[in-house]
């Protein structure tokens, strides 16, 4: 299993590096590392031996970050309500609350000479729903302190903005332009890995706008396999000029440490929210109100789409920009305000960073027609808002308490390895939707199937199949041999589970 976790300052050395010569591609027969070729772009002999002069100056702007938080924790006597109740000091019977201290560390770096701190959100929030942070402490690399002032946070972004007084004016860095960043250049880190403050570490540029699959408006970074490690979190990525183009932010390691896959957080998408954070204000951005899902290979297929290209609408929040603008839940969009829609350039990417109220132009596909809406964009929730309506297709199944009583399609069997049986109004109580739905209940489900897979469990409802609502499972059944005859290898199943909302599932079709 992958494992991401928290990271920071990552300071990239910029420094008296020779620009290299840029040359166009080698020509058809042509090796591309052909010494004619490379003699134009490999290292020149002035290029830098060292990064001391850069580290040197910029440095003194990296702080390090410090946290003490207090914890309430939760105690219960075991022996409450018996003869020994008050053998354990004074803690009341059914229990108490007492409260521990705990401390957290990270990095960060000074924007400006009145103090300014930038680093990550997640670096000066308290670390769950019953700690509150008490104090936060800059340290300077002379190991001066500082009492902070947290300005603003935006945990959408994870990025957090401090200020600290000092009677003189401080070192600081600016942010540059991480547009321009390509895949090889140089960048460096200077941060606060496991408490060791003032670790310098160096490497290349990976990856540019990385999407890491978690999803959310941000999943947008700058890969880096410069050492980055716990304590890192919020310090900045410089480029050889010495300008931040990252805070570090990330990294994926299967056992806590570096393995070489760092994320930041790019300039072009923090130095607005800083700039704005900065000046006390909150972060409003634009919202579609659309729930989504990539466009897998499988979803794809279902669709008859090519993958990777558009993101499928799960649920169109009501009165929301989408539902105004007309888009359903099954729609495939594809280009927002004439931008593609991509793994790497999402629709909550696009759509996030756009002002509230925008007419935004959005071509998307239904039913294999390509259609052009336009929507205002409304103001996004916080994420707790948006938190509470996800979809758990993982969790504990309910009993639905009626056994397959042989109604059962062969054709879905065959092809979806599930067994499904008509809804009835006493399998609608069972099951907790109500008496009017449609659809038909699954009553088993092979655990080999991709269905399984999936996270289609004994008592979810099946209600469509490719966007085409199914009221028995005679209609299922003759859906699936549609979907076969047109030999396609997936099918586009809606499915709910209670009263939950609908979630469209693509499950492959496995061999008869």
């Amino acid at each position: 299993m992958r494992y991401a976790y928290g990271i920071s300052a990552a300071l990239l050395l910029a420094g008296s590096a020779a620009t290299l010569a840029g040359i166009g591609p080698a020509g058809a027969q042509t090796a591309a590392n052909d010494s004619s070729v490379m003699r134009n772009v490999v290292p020149r002999a002035n290029a830098p031996m060292s990064f001391a002069d850069l580290t040197e100056q910029l440095q003194p702007a990296v702080v390090n970050i410090s946290t003490t938080q207090r914890v309430r924790v939760n105690t219960s006597n075991p022996f409450a309500g018996t003869p020994f109740d008050g053998l354990f000091g004074n803690r009341q019977s059914g229990g108490s609350e007492q409260t521990r201290e705990a401390q957290s560390l990270g990095s960060g770096f000074i924007i400006s000479a009145d103090g300014y701190v930038v680093t990550n959100n997640h670096v000066v929030a308290p670390g769950n729903r019953n700690a509150t942070i008490e104090s936060i402490t800059v340290i300077m690399p002379d190991r001066t302190e500082y009492e902070a002032e947290l300005v603003g946070r935006d945990a959408a972004s994870d990025i957090a903005v401090l200020k600290i007084k000092a009677n003189k004016p401080l070192p600081f860095v600016k942010f540059g332009d991480s547009t321009g960043a390509r895949v090889g250049d140089w960048v460096i880190a200077i941060g606060n890995p496991f408490g060791l403050g003032g670790t310098v570490t160096t490497g290349i540029l990976s990856a540019i706008h990385r999407n890491t699959g978690q999803g959310g408006a941000y999943d947008r970074f700058l890969q880096t396999d410069a050492s980055i490690n716990r304590g890192n979190s919020g310090g900045p990525m410089f480029d050889l000029n010495g300008n931040v183009i990252g805070i570090n932010n990330a990294i994926i390691s299967p056992t806590g440490g570096n393995v070489g896959i760092g994320f930041a957080i790019p300039a072009e998408v923090a130095a607005p929210i800083v700039e704005t954070l900065k000046a006390g204000q909150a972060i409003e951005r634009g919202y579609l109100g659309v729930q989504i899902s990539g466009l897998s290979e499988d979803l794809a297929d279902s669709l008859g789409l090519e993958k990777n290209l558009g993101e499928f609408v799960q649920r169109v929040e009501p009165g929301e920009a989408a539902a105004k603008a007309g888009i359903q839940a099954g729609d495939v969009i594809t280009k927002v305000n004439g931008k593609t829609v991509t793994p790497d350039q999402t629709l909550s990417y696009l759509v996030t960073n756009l002002p509230i109220g925008t007419d935004v132009p959005i071509e998307l596909v239904r039913s294999g027609k390509t259609i052009k809406v336009t929507a205002k964009l409304g103001k996004r929730p916080s994420e707790e808002e948006l938190a509470g309506s996800t979809f758990d297709p993982d969790a504990e199944d309910d009993a639905m308490g009626q056994n397959d009583d042989g109604t059962s399609a062969q054709a879905t069997a065959d092809a979806l390895g599930l067994s499904v049986i008509d809804l009835t109004p006493a399998i609608a109580r069972q099951i907790g939707v109500p008496s009017t739905q449609k659809g038909v209940v699954v009553t088993t489900v092979n655990p080999n199937s991709d269905a399984a897979q999936k996270g289609i469990r004994r008592g979810y409802l099946i209600t469509s199949v490719n966007r085409q609502p199914v009221t028995s499972a005679a209609e299922l059944d003759q859906a699936i041999n549609k979907v076969k005859r047109s030999n396609r290898e997936a099918v586009l199943l809606q499915v709910r589970r209670g009263a939950r909302d609908p979630q469209f599932v693509a499950v492959r079709l496995q061999d008869s």
